[in-house]
């Protein structure tokens, strides 16, 4: 028997409707994103076709670079209601087949991004590994193109995993290796506008001002929980800076901002609190907590013994507000332009011929 009610006005909703319809959107939803995705990856594998036509080209007839010049006015006339037939993207497309001279793997592992994001990592991103690894972390996590193209500047490749910890002797085997990779050394607050002489709590502010900024930079799966969380141990009242949970460890994270260089008292203070923290908050399901120590500085073998016979996860990171300090020497300011890949695409046949 089918059961109605009279909504606002004069329409009748059948039970079970407001369901369907959800269920029915959900649905909707689900294949626009996949005729969106098909859509991207054929444009990705025609793009990579017409960048090795060319160079086949080149290499085997001998046609120079302004046929570059010369295709783009064809292909723009008999297509004049697509882009992306300039003469620079069509660089890019014979950049893309040169740097990727296998089909299977344009298919599998970089039509997973739109052609911008493609692109970019062309440009900035010179080794083949390193760049399938911000396909796969873009992909992943959804990045936008001004996300991929700040990660690679901050050379997040280079920083993730890399903190310094005690994991492999306090969580179990698997766990360790997860928890390593969900950190990074350094972290670069480079939305912060504190001095060299700001001390923790000013820090601490501006890092909730800018939260979403501060998330993004902690990187996926953490979640804010609270700032200056009270624990009371003994009758007294303590205070954590920051406290996380991390939705993919299923553990909570305690953040500790330090202004200063790392000093052996901080690691047993946060030793303290991941106790505190798992006997008040922690539930059965959670995970043990783990503690990040960010500092202005660290030498690595105070950290070492300073967490030797630690029995809480800690890891411990520098931290800095300024994004060129992260790059080493050679790359500062080198981050290739436009104009600079035009020219080295340019001249790929020159070079070829020597």
């Amino acid at each position: 028997m089918l059961h109605k009610r009279r909504a606002s006005g004069s329409v009748i909703i059948p039970d079970g409707y407001r369901g369907f319809i959800s269920g029915l959107k959900a649905r909707i939803r689900s294949a626009q994103a996949k005729a969106i995705a098909s859509a991207n990856r054929e444009m990705i594998v025609l793009y990579w076709e017409i960048g090795r036509q060319i160079l086949l080209r080149q290499k085997n007839e001998g046609w120079g670079s302004k046929v570059i010049d010369t295709i783009a006015r064809d292909l723009s006339a008999e297509f004049s209601g697509m882009k992306g037939w300039s003469p620079r993207n069509l660089l890019f497309m014979r950049m893309f087949a040169e740097r990727y001279p296998a089909l299977p793997i344009v298919k599998q592992l970089v039509s997973l991004l739109p052609w911008g994001h493609v692109v970019r990592l062309l440009q900035m991103v010179k080794d083949d590994q390193e760049r399938a690894w911000y396909i796969r972390r873009a992909a992943t996590e959804g990045w936008s193109r001004e996300s991929l193209v700040d990660q690679v500047a901050k050379r997040l490749f280079h920083r993730q995993g890399r903190v310094q910890t005690n994991f492999s002797r306090t969580l179990p085997a698997p766990h360790a290796g997860l928890a390593q990779h969900a950190f990074k050394d350094p972290y670069v607050f480079d939305f912060l506008t504190v001095g060299p002489a700001a001390v923790e709590r000013d820090v601490e502010r501006q890092l909730i001002v800018h939260m979403r900024r501060f998330l993004q930079e902690l990187g996926a799966g953490f979640a804010f929980v609270g700032q200056q969380v009270h624990l009371e141990v003994d009758e007294t009242d303590y205070v954590v800076d920051l406290l996380f949970y991390h939705v993919k460890l299923h553990c909570y994270v305690v953040v500790e901002m330090k202004a200063v260089e790392f000093r052996p008292e901080h690691a047993g203070q946060l030793n303290f609190y991941l106790s505190a923290v798992d006997e008040k908050l922690r539930s059965t399901e959670d995970k043990p907590t783990i503690g990040l120590l960010l500092c202005r500085g660290r030498k690595k073998l105070t950290v070492e013994y300073a967490l030797r016979n630690v029995s809480s996860p800690i890891g411990v990171a520098q931290w800095q507000d300024r994004l060129t300090s992260s790059l080493p020497k050679a790359l500062k300011g080198s981050l290739p332009s436009v104009a600079a890949i035009e020219r080295e695409l340019s001249g790929l046949k020159e070079k070829r011929k020597r």
